[in-house]
């Protein structure tokens, strides 16, 4: 089946023609002028409790940034409230539509922390406006939201993009670009990444059979907002807030969490682009509805130049470790390797840190999660190999992802995980989750990007059709 064909057969076929821009017949592009030189750039931000709340702390402590405007749909929670007494000159707003149409003129940028499946409406908007964008991991939900982001980033190359995968700007980056170009990381052939912390959806019942029950709704909230594209679902606390993340309908699970934190410089600086397979290995507690308990996948991805092929396998779950090398070390690092999230109380960590490990022909390594810099193992090895161990930058003498961002929103530098960086690994992930609502292994064509043995799951690539009132986010 033609990709166009099928996209007609999903309900979307007016959103295939990717390089057919359409606009809002009610809101027009705006102007994409960049900051003057030396001129703070003038943030929006969408989502401003919890994680919302950290990354505009992140971003006013640059200082290369005002807080201009605020959009958020719970504007009455506590960690709302919160923000919004920090910036009593910021202008509110609860619907991110309002925000463009009415105030518009009055932003250069946006950051967006909002739930993984609402990101893609708003980043895309924000484009279609003249406006540089910076969104949390995962940039979007599907593999076509993603391939619709990175073409509408093409279209506006003018624009800065930055994903929030926070340790593509800190000591791992500039430790595994040089460590390749070195040829110290070379001949890889395995990748090993896991997260085995406890996650929100355990707790809930695998043998589900039908949505939550319906709930009053927290005061003030606009809920029909908060869905955006999704179908309807009636408001449940084990949906908002946080919760969104462990529902197919709403997140990526962890691998759409944790993976962007893990394998990120693996990803980039070893090319790996597209997976040619996936294939679910274990799925404790599948079902319909949510994220299993347990979750293991492997992909394989082909040659790259003089590169070869590379076998990436995913854990997750609190009991579903890797096998661990010979001279692997202590199983946890240091606490700053994985910063602090605005996880509930009832969080406990794994005996295993999140991470990765590293095989190639002739070295092994692991390494944390975000920023943490790998190592070689074991250690007899490293001690051998130090003193050829090329220099790394300093991170220090270098921005950090937020600064990073606002940056090059000034026109000064470029951003390091752009949606062109970044779109295939989440398009990566994405077939993940394909795999895992499946169950079944698939056999992915990177070149004509369909699932060529399963029509089913090539179709789950688009999704369900959004919302009536949502598609002209598909047509930008």
């Amino acid at each position: 089946m033609e990709r166009r064909t099928f996209l007609k057969t999903a309900g979307l076929g007016t959103a295939g023609a990717i390089l057919a821009v359409q606009h809002l017949s009610a809101m027009e592009p705006g102007d994409s002028q960049a900051p003057k030189k030396g001129a703070k750039v003038r943030l929006a931000a969408i989502g401003i409790a919890n994680r919302g709340a950290q990354i505009i702390n992140d971003f006013v402590n640059t200082g290369l940034c005002d807080i201009v405007a605020l959009c958020d749909v719970d504007p009455e929670s506590a960690g709302s409230r919160e923000t919004i007494a920090k910036f009593p000159k910021a202008k509110l707003f609860k619907d991110f539509r309002k925000l463009f149409d009415e105030y518009g003129d009055h932003f250069d940028a946006v950051c967006i922390a909002i739930p993984d499946f609402a990101h893609f409406p708003v980043a895309m908007l924000a484009l279609h406006c003249g406006k540089h964008v910076y969104v949390e991991k995962p940039m979007a939900r599907t593999f076509y939201e993603c391939e619709l982001l990175m073409d509408a980033a093409r279209r506006h190359p003018e624009l800065a993009t930055q994903v929030g995968n926070q340790g593509h700007s800190e000591e791992n980056y500039f430790q595994f670009k040089a460590w390749k170009e070195a040829g110290i990381i070379k001949d890889v052939y395995k990748i090993v990444a896991h997260h085995n912390d406890w996650r929100r959806w355990h707790p809930y019942d695998v043998n589900i059979k039908k949505f939550p029950e319906a709930e009053p709704l927290p005061e003030g909230m606009d809920w029909d907002t908060w869905l955006t594209t999704a179908q309807w679902h009636d408001y449940n606390g084990k949906y908002h807030p946080g919760n969104w993340r462990g529902w197919f309908d709403f997140g990526m699970g962890a691998i759409g969490d944790w993976a962007a934190h893990i394998i990120d410089t693996c990803h980039e600086f070893l090319e790996l682009g597209l997976p040619y397979e996936i294939e679910p290995l274990k799925l404790t507690g599948a079902n319909d509805f949510f994220f299993p308990q347990e979750t293991t996948l492997r992909f394989k991805f082909g040659p790259r130049g003089d590169m070869p092929p590379v076998e990436m396998m995913w854990y997750d779950g609190q009991k579903n470790f890797p096998p661990l090398p010979a001279g692997y070390g202590p199983t946890t690092n240091n606490a700053a390797d994985v910063p602090a999230t605005n996880m509930d109380g009832t969080f406990t960590p794994s005996s295993l840190s999140p991470g990765k490990i590293i095989y190639s022909k002739e070295l092994t390594f692991k390494g944390g999660s975000h920023g943490a810099p790998l190592q070689i193992i074991p250690k007899e090895k490293a001690l051998e190999m130090a003193s050829r161990l090329p220099e790394v930058p300093d991170e220090s003498n270098f921005s950090n992802h937020f600064a990073n961002f606002l940056l090059a929103c000034q026109g000064l530098e470029k951003t390091r995980s752009p949606f062109e960086i970044f779109g295939p690994m989440c398009q990566t992930f994405a077939l993940g989750v394909v795999a895992i609502r499946t169950g079944r292994k698939l056999i992915f064509d990177p070149a004509s990007k369909k699932i060529v043995n399963d029509p089913f799951a090539n179709a789950l690539l688009v999704g369900m059709p959004p919302r009536k009132g949502w598609e002209e986010y598909y047509k930008m």
